[in-house]
């Protein structure tokens, strides 16, 4: 049974269960202790970020409910062992349409991977129509990834240092009307290869457009190693996700998350 088809069979079985909301405070500190000897690494420029957005948000660095961290958690160690067994260094994290929580988790799962000591992480912004990473952190920055495409700036110039030791940020701040011509374009091409060529190593996540919105995905798709679809409970139909999964049929999907369960475990421990 693919993850999709397992997804499905797991939706359905929850369809009758009642929604519950999320509730987001703060997560403690932004910069994680330096473990070991210092690593080589290029400095970006400096972004700063509203601590009020980011709590709006139900972004990690505002939230501290022990569940939501842990669950982050296990989503980052899953992937890391998933790319890990296939050497591949990016995901693209993807959803069947708006308002799935795909932006919420490319961002928490960016955040989750730069907390383990030994991994560096760039989380790029492709949804270069309906850009939401630099919104949802709060960043007010001059030039994004649009900007970068259409040669209006260098590269160094639109990736940003945000205060969380091992992440780097690259943000849109310009809408892209032929999006899926610069996804494709020779630009970046070299774009991708850069980022994959940093040393030290990243895994770059790339948050993307929804499947079903635009060709963005099927566009760019080939250039990740890896994808992530979203799908959010009481949201994503079941046709939906069947049309996502002969969407995806090509592509290497590594897992569905489930965005927005209700599901708990009471136990002591967990």
């Amino acid at each position: 049974m693919s993850v999709i088809e397992d997804a499905l069979r797991k939706s359905a079985q929850q369809q009758q269960r009642p929604r519950s909301n999320f509730v987001a405070s703060n997560w403690g500190t932004r910069v994680s202790q330096v473990v070991g000897p210092e690593v080589p690494v290029r400095h970006f420029r400096a972004a700063a970020t509203d601590p009020e957005v980011i709590e709006r948000n139900h972004i990690l660095l505002g939230v501290s409910d022990v569940a939501v961290t842990r669950g982050y958690k296990i989503l980052r160690t899953r992937v890391l062992h998933r790319l890990a067994a296939n050497n591949w260094r990016s995901v693209g994290i993807t959803g069947t349409s708006a308002g799935e929580g795909k932006s919420l988790t490319a961002i928490n799962l960016a955040l989750a991977l730069a907390q383990e000591v030994n991994t560096w992480v760039f989380l790029v912004d492709l949804d270069l129509q309906r850009s939401q990473v630099g919104g949802y952190l709060g960043m007010n920055v001059d030039y994004g990834l649009t900007d970068y495409l259409t040669g209006q700036c260098d590269l160094d110039q639109c990736i940003y240092d945000i205060g969380v030791r091992r992440l780097a940020v690259i943000p849109n701040v310009r809408r892209a009307e032929n999006s899926s011509e610069f996804l494709t374009s020779p630009r970046m091409g070299e774009f991708v290869q850069t980022l994959v060529d940093e040393n030290p190593k990243r895994v770059i996540v790339f948050d993307m457009p929804p499947l079903l919105a635009t060709d963005d995905v099927l566009a760019f798709g080939p250039r990740a190693d890896s994808h992530l679809l979203v799908v959010s409970q009481g949201v994503t139909a079941r046709r939906t996700m069947s049309n996502a999964k002969e969407m995806l049929a090509e592509m290497n999907v590594i897992g569905v998350v489930l965005n927005r369960s209700t599901e708990h475990n009471d136990s002591p421990y967990y």
